[in-house]
């Protein structure tokens, strides 16, 4: 169960056995009126500012949206894509509802990109599965239909399902469809986390696919949304989750999908944790200078990473013994 996009230098790995994948969300005018008048004028400023502010924090993957009212979301999501892939080298997410805008952002792509989205609608599998297909890309699939969006985990799966077989009708390999077990509102839904938790782990255990979602749809509407949204993402990495569409430029929630790679046995030697942990303000004593990183072998090995490591073993043989 391994997931792989590319750009023309650069590949990304989705799956239970490596890292959790950040799919940084900002280049999206909904809800951003300046990035929407500025794109819709031809002004991408700000679409090259917000692209190397999410690498610069730790973005794997960004996912680019042009969804803007009376503007040419083709054309718009085009250049988009050409200009963040000239500035950047990690895979791109191409994110529209118009179909028209998802084909054109294919043909201006370099690599094999994460399309989003498909959902178990027929009218939109039929024209939606046909793309993944021809350009050989991977595609998120949310786990809605007709029907709306349930509260039952039971029925978003039985859709989640639909999907994953209706993609392998058009060649489409499991590997590339990433479910959207879709976070709600959990200040409107109380069982919102539950249900997620749920789906994520029948996704990966009985379709073998990996999961994805828009991880700030969890706490919509409540105050102090990055807390909720890094305890959020932790436990669904727990669940089985392995990428998210979020916002690396929160420091709670690049530190818990951090602190989950730990827990997950994902960061080998703790080298990521201890390299972000050095970085930290609060890392050196009060008006202390940071301290500098300890030099690095020329084979390029993290020392400071394979002597905390090995002191994490003799602790943990010390407190067998005393048990």
């Amino acid at each position: 169960m391994e997931t792989v996009l590319t750009s023309p230098t650069k590949s990304v790995r989705i799956g239970p056995d490596h890292p959790f994948v950040i799919i940084g969300e900002r280049i999206n005018p909904t809800g951003r009126k300046l990035l929407a008048a500025e794109m819709a004028a031809g002004n991408y400023d700000r679409v090259r500012k917000d692209a190397l502010a999410q690498v610069t924090a730790g973005a794997h993957m960004l996912d680019v949206n042009a969804g803007i009212p009376m503007a040419d979301e083709p054309a718009i999501l085009a250049e988009a894509i050409r200009i963040v892939q000239a500035l950047t080298d990690v895979p791109l997410c191409i994110d529209s509802s118009v179909i028209k805008a998802l084909e054109s952002g294919l043909a201006a792509y370099q690599g094999k990109p994460l399309l989003n989205s498909v959902t178990g609608e027929e009218e939109r599998l039929e024209v939606v599965l046909p793309l993944v297909a021809k350009y050989k890309c991977a595609v998120i699939g949310i786990s809605n239909d007709e029907t709306g969006i349930s509260e039952d985990p039971a029925v978003r799966f039985t859709i989640a399902k639909k999907i994953v077989e209706r993609a392998e009708s058009y060649g489409i390999p499991r590997d590339d469809v990433l479910i959207d077990p879709l976070a709600m509102p959990i200040g409107a839904v109380r069982m919102a986390g539950q249900s997620l938790f749920t789906l994520v782990r029948r996704c990966r255990e009985e379709l073998g696919v990996n999961t994805c979602c828009g991880a700030s749809n969890i706490s919509f509407g409540l105050p102090g949304r990055q807390h909720l949204n890094g305890a959020f993402l932790a436990m669904a990495m727990a669940a089985g989750m392995s990428c998210a569409i979020t916002n690396p430029l929160e420091a709670d929630i690049k530190t818990m999908i951090l602190a989950g790679d730990v827990m997950m046995g994902h960061d080998e030697n703790c080298a990521n944790w201890l390299k972000y942990a050095r970085s930290l303000p609060s890392a050196a004593p009060a008006g202390a200078p940071a301290a500098a990183a300890p030099a690095q072998p020329e084979s390029g090995r993290d020392v400071s990473a394979e002597r905390a490591a090995r002191e994490a073993r003799r602790a943990a043989r010390r407190s067998g013994g005393e048990n």
